[in-house]
């Protein structure tokens, strides 16, 4: 906030207040409108689906670390997904990059197998392979292979590495499915997976898989927020190319301070 204006000041309480309403509405058991993402709904399927075969599920959380929130997002997912497998006493194979996320993955395959009344969890369906990039994605490919795993996750920081795994995935006949908020590795993974989680949508997985109602209602309420602003912008837009320049209030408004 060290170059905010006195629009920001004005903007921020608005924005928090409007989650903090929504987060409100959802506790009182008001449902409020939050489009369904095809990729979130097919990962029951997708599960389902590796059961029915007999085969194993893989999940690969990237190269992040434990520290990075979009890690921390593909962990929780870890859990809807190894609840759902504990169920048929399936596996949930996660192969990863950095090893301080070895504790906090087991920690939650372990509850959601206790979850569903499962104790079958074994520890070393967590596997550190190697802090290279290039060294996971092949021990990643060769866990495919002798594994014969029947659906894929990809939820993480994914870079080059993305589209080794993905086709590798494709031709062990997996279900595959990727979210990432990697721009440049989206392409790759719409050729080779079955459905895509992107941009933003990867940070929604966790309140559509949960139904939490806070994350439920802080999604609502950023995007009221995000909407705000887009109305602010063309407004802006719109007064400058019909005025010339917009009022010296909503300049005030927008410029940064000192701009």
């Amino acid at each position: 906030m060290q170059f905010a204006n006195w629009g920001a000041w004005v903007l921020l309480p608005l924005f928090a207040a409007a989650i903090l309403l929504c987060i409100r509405h959802t506790r009182r058991g008001q449902e409020l409108f939050i489009r369904r993402v095809p990729g979130v709904d097919a990962i029951e399927e997708v599960v389902g689906r590796a059961v029915e075969l007999g085969r194993p599920v893989l999940f690969s959380i990237g190269l992040g670390s434990v520290q990075e929130m979009v890690t921390l997002q593909a962990i929780s997912v870890i859990g809807h997904v190894a609840k759902l497998a504990a169920r048929f006493r399936n596996r949930v194979i996660v192969p990863v990059v950095d090893p301080m996320t070895i504790p906090v993955i087991e920690e939650v395959q372990r509850e959601a197998y206790l979850s569903v009344g499962q104790e079958g969890f074994n520890p070393d369906d967590v596997r550190f392979l190697s802090g290279d990039q290039f060294a996971y994605a092949a021990g990643v490919v060769g866990i495919m292979a002798r594994e014969n795993v029947g659906a894929t996750f990809y939820f993480g920081t994914f870079y080059a590495e993305s589209l080794i795994m993905a086709e590798n995935g494709q031709a062990v006949g997996a279900a595959q499915i990727a979210a990432t908020p990697s721009a440049n590795q989206i392409p790759f993974f719409l050729a080779s997976c079955d459905y895509t989680i992107i941009g933003e949508e990867y940070y929604a997985t966790t309140a559509l898989l949960s139904g939490d109602p806070v994350l439920k209602g802080s999604l609502v309420g950023q995007d009221i927020g995000k909407l705000a602003m887009l109305v602010l912008i063309v407004l802006g837009v719109v007064l400058t190319t019909y005025l010339g320049a917009p009022p010296a209030w909503l300049s005030g408004f927008l410029a940064p301070k000192g701009g």
